[in-house]
């Protein structure tokens, strides 16, 4: 009787604890369960951290113009009565371009040459007749005066008469004639525009915080969004010894090659000064960083064991950087990332700190160190 009690009781015990058991292990795979859904492996895209090597730059808009380049006018009114050359010629320095009328002129200019002459021809004769005494001193005296006022007025017609002529005042490419043959032009009205183009210069400004890492002869490199496809390489020649006080920026000039004449007064370009020597960093998309108040981070993924079907457990781990230099979709890593390393360039605002993540670069973003835009 004893012993069926004990078999009872040995029962009943093993049932009790199958039950407990159960309901230890159902909640155990509950919180389990739960805790899985709360947290779920965040789909990400990734990188590898790599190195690059980067020459320091500095960017800036700038101007171009022509070494030589003016708007040519007559300084007198007249009639236009020849033409000498056609629009988009090149000329040489000393080229006839264009006459007025100036008959009246050179007319003028004949009759005081005339007495100019006649006044040289009194003054030899009065200076034969001087030694034998038969004229004073003051005649001799008069004699001279007369033909250096004779000659200075020649030279003043002369040049009256040149006004009316206009000739190419360096070697350069003429634009479009604005004025034909019989116009009457104004003094001052543009007749055409002579340009020298090779080379061309490109003027921009910098703050004066960069003034100690430019100097005469550094390499600069131009691209003009009329060539998108092209670089236009220089030098520096000029920088202004005077910083503007109101913008408090330093004026430089640089000389850029132009055979082909591509590039054209008055566009503008961007700029790209090499300053100092390359330097090697570690490399991003500026997509992998995130730019809060207290610092910028990024997420870097590492491999924490496997999961239940044996596959490698991926985590992501928050660290802050110091972010350096960007050039196009890529900025410099300082401290933080070392080569080698995966980092999350795109859903890292879904992460924190310990997540779990599955990675898909099916679709990831450009990391182009010179973008252009889609339709480019």
């Amino acid at each position: 009787m004893i012993k069926r009690m004990v078999i009872m009781l040995t029962l009943v015990g093993l049932v009790l604890g199958g039950f407990f058991w159960f309901q230890n292990f159902k909640s155990t795979m509950i919180k389990k369960f739960m805790a899985a859904a709360a947290s779920p492996p965040q789909t990400v895209s990734t990188t590898v951290a790599t190195t690059q090597d980067w020459q320091p730059q500095m960017e800036a808009v700038g101007s171009l113009r022509a070494v030589n380049g003016a708007d040519l006018a007559f300084e007198v009114s007249g009639i236009v009565k020849e033409l000498h050359f056609n629009s988009g010629d090149d000329v040489d320095a000393g080229t006839l371009l264009m006459a007025l009328r100036s008959d009246d002129d050179v007319g003028k200019l004949h009759a005081l040459e005339a007495t100019a002459e006649l006044s040289e021809v009194n003054y030899h004769r009065d200076q034969e007749q001087f030694k034998i005494k038969a004229v004073s001193q003051a005649t001799l005296d008069a004699d001279a005066a007369n033909l250096k006022n004779a000659r200075a007025q020649v030279a003043e017609q002369q040049a009256i008469v040149e006004k009316k002529t206009l000739r190419a005042p360096f070697a350069g490419h003429l634009g479009v004639r604005a004025v034909d043959i019989g116009q009457f032009v104004s003094a001052g009205t543009t007749i055409v525009t002579l340009q020298a183009l090779d080379p061309i210069y490109v003027d921009f400004y910098l703050p004066q915080q960069k003034l100690n890492q430019i100097k005469l002869g550094l390499e600069v490199s131009a691209k003009i969004d009329t060539y998108p496809d092209r670089t236009f390489v220089g030098t520096i020649s000029a920088i202004n010894p005077k910083i503007d006080a109101a913008t408090r920026n330093v004026q430089v000039r640089a000389t850029l090659k132009n055979a082909d004449r591509a590039l054209l007064p008055g566009m503008y370009a961007t700029v790209d000064i090499n300053a100092g020597q390359s330097q090697r960093y570690v490399t991003l998309p500026q997509t992998a960083v995130t730019y809060n108040p207290y610092g910028e981070t990024v997420f870097i993924v590492d491999e924490k064991g496997k999961d239940a079907n044996g596959q490698p457990q991926l985590v992501a781990r928050q660290s802050f950087v110091t972010a350096g230099p960007t050039r196009g979709d890529q900025v410099a890593i300082l401290t933080g990332v070392t080569e080698g390393q995966t980092i999350v360039i795109a859903g890292q605002v879904k992460l924190r700190n310990g997540s779990t993540v599955l990675i898909d670069n099916a679709i990831k973003p450009t990391a182009d160190a010179s973008p252009l835009p889609v339709d480019q």
